[in-house]
């Protein structure tokens, strides 16, 4: 099962299950609706915050792969330097000895 469907499930049970226990609770209804409106302010912080952590490791990933491509561009790009160099040499050598 994917993780990410799982966490929304979980939350979404935690979330049913808190308004139902208050809307449940013996209290009136001013406080009712104070308890709701504070449990869902909770549900939506811990979304907030495991969004963000989220978004911090997808840009964490990112950056590690884009540095990781970066490096090999110029790891390549000095090798294809370092074979053109090695022709010219061998070009030049064979031109001299047959000169």
């Amino acid at each position: 099962m994917n993780t990410g469907k799982l966490l929304i499930g979980i939350l979404a049970g935690v979330a049913a299950g808190a308004a139902l226990g208050v809307l449940l609770a013996p209290d009136s209804g001013k406080n009712t609706r104070k308890g709701i409106t504070k449990k869902g302010e909770d549900v939506l912080a811990e979304l907030d915050n495991r969004y963000n952590a989220f978004v911090g490791m997808l840009t964490e990933s990112f950056s590690k792969a884009k540095d990781e491509a970066t490096g090999l561009a110029r790891k390549a790009e000095s090798k294809a330097q370092d074979y053109k160099t090695n022709v010219r040499q061998s070009v030049q050598e064979s031109v001299e000895r047959f000169s």
